[in-house]
């Protein structure tokens, strides 16, 4: 959990402060290196689309370990600057380590304090936010005149069959669980392409412009057992209903969606769908 005092606003955002502060946020940065390489392609795809630029101030929203924040830094230099945001301790940990030249911060975006910036971006750091037009509102007011925003969230999770498969087989062991209600603050809360048009109309921005993207990941590179278990049980919401089962039944499930992985292996190991959307505006 953060501490009071570490720049963090334990306000309407608790719920999601102190997940991604815990186990969650652990768990990635445990398995950082193979969920970078799995949705680099996605934050990268969403980089190109905010036509980032040499010189250019940009804040790069629920940063996590930092992958995209030295992907921008590159795209800036010289002479501009990056600052990664986000609301886990552990997670800023790793990215600080990573790359100690660059600027990072624990902090809620939707209520801390940012300095101007020509670029607000995020890869799938927009999601969680308690109150989602008041947060983008908020942000809005760190953009220069001129300023833009990018970012790249899910859509509907049938849709992506990397977080949807290994749910629907631990499912069959644990049931079907308390469905999310849609819009609700998490990965597919923006799902909804005209929720999301709306939530950003009402924030203030312009030029807006959502586009789908479809690609398959890779999830993992090799087919055993041992590799399937730690690509596909420890991230996505069936790592959380994991989380909640008793031993028992978590041992059961998890060898569900193993089972359920190993059909699904091909001679480059494991690559599925992501659905997503790439979302360009103007301040």
């Amino acid at each position: 959990m953060p501490s009071r005092d570490s720049g963090v606003n334990m306000g309407r955002n608790d719920e999601q402060i102190a997940f991604w502060n815990g186990p969650a946020g652990e768990r990635w940065v445990t398995a950082q290196a193979d969920l970078d390489h799995m949705i680099r392609p996605l934050g990268l795809a969403a980089i190109e689309a905010a036509q980032v630029r040499a010189g250019e101030r940009v804040l790069d929203i629920g940063c996590g370990c930092g992958d995209t924040t030295l992907a921008l830094a590159l795209r800036v230099a010289p002479g501009g600057t990056v600052t990664g945001m986000d609301v886990s301790e552990p997670m800023i940990a790793r990215a600080r380590a990573r790359a100690p030249d660059l600027a990072f911060q624990v902090a809620d975006a939707s209520t801390a304090t940012a300095p101007e910036v020509d670029v607000l971006y995020s890869r799938f750091g927009v999601m969680f936010f308690a109150d989602p037009v008041a947060a983008f509102a908020h942000l809005r007011r760190a953009l220069a005149p001129s300023g833009r925003l990018a970012f790249v969230c899910w859509r509907e999770l049938a849709a992506n069959l990397w977080a949807s498969l290994p749910l629907q087989a631990a499912n069959r062991v644990l049931g079907p669980g308390d469905p999310t209600p849609p819009g609700e603050p998490g990965p597919f809360a923006f799902a909804d392409r005209r929720k999301l048009l709306g939530t950003l109309e009402s924030a203030g921005f312009s030029s807006i412009d959502i586009r789908p993207l479809d690609l398959a990941v890779p999830c993992c590179e090799a087919g055993d057992d041992e590799t399937l278990r730690a690509a596909f049980a420890r991230i996505g919401p069936a790592a959380r209903r994991l989380a909640e089962a008793p031993p028992d039944l978590r041992e059961r499930a998890i060898g569900e969606i193993v089972a359920e992985m190993r059909t699904r292996v091909g001679p480059n190991g494991v690559a599925l769908p992501a659905a997503c959307w790439i979302v360009t505006a103007r301040r």
